[in-house]
């Protein structure tokens, strides 16, 4: 049998806790190599995830004791993927990424996230040094996977993804980057270039003084089934068109 010291040792060197707000911490777990294979594409990221948790979690040993009955797995957390030097290099891209489970997983062509997610990996281990943020509370621009499908069921009838939201209750975009940028800064302190088309997501970081003078637009992975939501995010989301779309 393994010494229960040695595993909560082993443990708690991969755990860092850093303060979030007045009433939680981050519990930031990492790094773990994490080796990549898509199709042709094939890497190693350096893999760090996170979990809110009350201030009276105050040491890492309860944090441990918490997650037996805390019930993750019906809940969902954030992760990042880490390349090169990310801590100390001067020149690091990053994206921060929205959870799409359609798109992600299932490669819908209802949107593009999933050709932003993997072209944006294929990018950072190109470039030689970034992240890719996965945000794990941001399904549906922040509705959740169960509205979103009630959001497409409504874009079926001819409303488009704002429409969408705005009929069921909810805002456009209702995301929060605020852990996604704690976390990003107890990982980095120079600033970084953000891969993105929206500009709600270049002030986050620029509001937090982490942003470089430049982002890197990704526009790809367009066909005529997403076309339409494409085309209502840069029109009525603001997002940053640096060419017209064209399949």
């Amino acid at each position: 049998m393994k010494n229960l010291s040695n595993t909560k040792e082993i443990l708690i060197n991969k755990m860092n806790l850093v303060p979030f707000n007045d009433k939680e911490n981050l519990c930031i777990v990492g790094p773990v190599q994490l080796p990549i294979k898509q199709g042709d594409f094939e890497t190693t990221f350096q893999w760090y995830t996170w979990l809110t948790v009350n201030k009276e979690f105050e040491t890492k040993e309860k944090v441990l004791e918490y997650i037996v009955d805390a019930d993750l797995a019906s809940k969902q957390q954030s992760s990042v993927l880490v390349y090169g030097d990310f801590f100390n290099g001067d020149d690091a891209i990053i994206r921060m990424h929205s959870i799409c489970h359609t798109g992600d997983i299932f490669g819908s062509q209802r949107c593009d996230c999933g050709y932003q997610l993997h072209e944006s990996m294929k990018m950072v281990e190109e470039h030689g040094c970034g992240a890719i943020f996965y945000l794990a509370n941001h399904e549906g621009r922040g509705i959740g996977l169960f509205s979103k499908s009630l959001a497409y069921i409504l874009q079926e009838e001819g409303y488009d993804t704002v429409e969408a939201n705005h009929a069921l209750g909810f805002e456009d975009d209702s995301r929060s980057y605020e852990e996604a940028i704690r976390v990003l800064e107890s990982l980095r302190e120079k600033p970084v270039t953000l891969i993105t088309n929206n500009p709600k997501k270049l002030a986050a970081l620029q509001s937090h003084g982490l942003l470089a003078h430049k982002h890197i637009p990704l526009w790809g992975g367009l066909t005529e089934t997403n076309r339409h939501y494409l085309e209502t995010k840069i029109k009525k989301s603001g997002h940053i068109a640096e060419k017209q779309l064209t399949v």
